[in-house]
């Protein structure tokens, strides 16, 4: 079974460089998204913001692609600035997850993002028909 790359006008357009997503064998493997508008404006709202807007991104691909974020298996979380915005991302991103059934998780601080972003999460999800 081939790979099948995911587009959708709902989520921030993705570089020339990469996939918003990319479908292999039962799971959608989500590209990173940073907390920016459709034409690559950060978002207000700082770490908080950003991550509310990346995650409504990373949504609109996985429902594109045939999954929501229920289906999320695990995570990548990148911060520019762990120590001072981890508790702030991390209000944000439980909003948008069953707390009985968080996906696994990684957060890893980082020099810099694109765009000066703060945060920028990628995630693997289940297909849930596959």
């Amino acid at each position: 079974m081939p790979k099948e790359v995911v587009y959708t006008l709902d989520a921030v357009p993705p570089l020339k460089t990469f996939s918003q997503a990319i479908i292999s064998k039962g799971f959608v493997y989500v590209s990173g998204n940073i907390g920016c508008t459709k034409d690559f404006q950060i978002v207000e709202g700082g770490v908080q913001g950003q991550t509310v807007a990346a995650l409504e991104s990373i949504r609109s691909i996985l429902h594109a692609a045939g999954s929501g974020l229920q289906h999320v298996v695990k995570a990548n979380v990148y911060l520019t600035n762990l120590a001072a915005d981890f508790s702030e991302m991390n209000r944000a991103y439980m909003a948008f997850f069953d707390e009985q059934a968080m996906p696994a998780r990684t957060c890893i601080g980082v020099a810099s993002l694109p765009l000066g972003a703060s945060v920028e999460i990628e995630c693997v999800a289940e297909l849930p028909d596959a």
